[in-house]
């Protein structure tokens, strides 16, 4: 399904009240609500707003799982790091214990970080299908999701859950989690704001099939809502329920 919102204060708006619904819904039908969070600066507005009143008050936060769908190979207080904008903008703000937040952390060996968080991933979805109630997602303006980067070194899936990836340019390395792990979400949600986004988007929507890695993601999944603001939507026809 894709909504279009008027700017990214609506659509970040529309995030939040969706967050709350599902996790809402996830602890009624399962006692906890397991979400993996995107970085970039799409989302940054959506965690402020969970992390204020009245959204903050509305999530049982005790019942909540944080993850995330990929991390830069930097320090947990780098600027660039997925992690710390999400706590500056929420985590710092709201009563959630520590043991309630995964981080991907690769120290100097992404190798070996890509498997035991792939491990830990295992033990805590031990034998499910589904492994996030939510997993949130951006796209670049190359057709990128999470780290699966075109033109990037990554390792075949053979079905792995967290690779290793090596960016062209970058002095870091990533780790990301794979389409298989992506996929094996109930809900896949998209958030696409701005002018600059408009071309991919399209391309993604509506291009060849199996071009960009968002597609592989948005065509595998269980179920996907696309959230964009009218800036990036200028070549997109909304969708309805």
């Amino acid at each position: 399904m894709i909504r279009i919102l008027d700017d990214l204060e609506a659509l970040s708006r529309a995030a939040v009240l969706l967050f709350v619904e599902k996790a809402a819904q996830a602890i009624r039908e399962r006692g906890r609500f397991c979400v993996a969070l995107s970085g970039g600066s799409t989302p940054r507005r959506t965690y402020e707003l969970l992390g204020e009143l009245p959204y903050s008050r509305q999530v049982d936060w005790s019942r909540v799982q944080l993850f995330w769908g990929d991390e830069r190979c930097v320090a947990p207080d780098d600027p660039r790091s997925n992690e710390r904008l999400a706590r500056a903008a929420f985590l710092d703000k709201i009563p959630l214990a520590e043991a309630q937040i995964h981080p991907l952390r690769c120290g100097t060996d992404p190798q070996g970080a890509a498997r035991y968080h792939e491990e830990r991933l295992r033990t805590f979805f031990p034998g499910e299908t589904a492994f996030f109630d939510v997993v949130l997602l951006g796209l670049g303006k190359d057709g990128h999701t999470a780290s699966l980067i075109p033109g990037a070194d990554v390792p075949p899936e053979t079905g792995r859950l967290v690779l290793p990836v090596q960016v062209r340019g970058e002095e870091f390395a990533r780790l990301t989690l794979t389409g298989a792990a992506l996929d094996a979400a109930r809900l896949v949600v998209f958030l696409v704001a701005g002018r600059e986004k408009a071309d991919i988007l399209h391309e993604v929507l509506e291009g060849q099939e199996g071009r960009y890695p968002a597609q592989r993601i948005a065509s595998g999944a269980k179920d996907v809502l696309w959230l964009i603001d009218r800036a990036a939507a200028g070549l997109v026809e909304e969708e309805d329920a």
